[in-house]
């Protein structure tokens, strides 16, 4: 049977809470589990000390029987130094989404638009005033 060690939600309605459980990876995301090893309150401060608490024990007992630890539950273990921190690489994420780059570009448009606007409001002043110049010079 394959197992996993993951968070199961519990709490009521945008606040969270977590249960650290043992459960089969088939069953469901808050059904049925095996054991529950701990706690996780993402609502306390990432300081506070009962943020996360787990028994270190009964997990070292089944990362032995062969439990693989979600995402988030492996980075608490990390963080307790029960389980090796391992290298992420995630090199999309600091690249902006589509609708940001539509964004950029539209911004970039109007930018070149106004510009060409001032070259063309620019030019049309050195020819309203070199206008009167000429017309002065062919008066006299």
């Amino acid at each position: 049977m394959a197992v996993s060690i993951r968070l199961a939600r519990g709490g009521a309605k945008k606040r969270p809470y977590y249960r650290i459980v043992v459960a089969d990876v088939r069953a469901p995301r808050d059904g049925r589990y095996i054991e529950k090893i701990g706690t996780y309150n993402p609502m306390l401060a990432k300081d506070a000390e009962d943020r996360v608490k787990f028994d270190a024990d009964r997990v070292k007992h089944w990362l032995g029987q062969g439990a693989k630890p979600t995402d988030r539950v492996a980075r608490f273990l990390e963080a307790a130094g029960l389980v090796e921190a391992k290298t992420r690489n995630n090199p999309n994420k600091a690249k902006p989404g589509q609708k940001a780059l539509d964004l950029i570009e539209e911004k970039k448009e109007k930018a070149e638009a106004a510009a060409e606007a001032a070259r063309e409001a620019e030019e049309a002043a050195k020819a309203a005033a070199a206008a009167p110049a000429e017309e002065a010079a062919a008066e006299e």
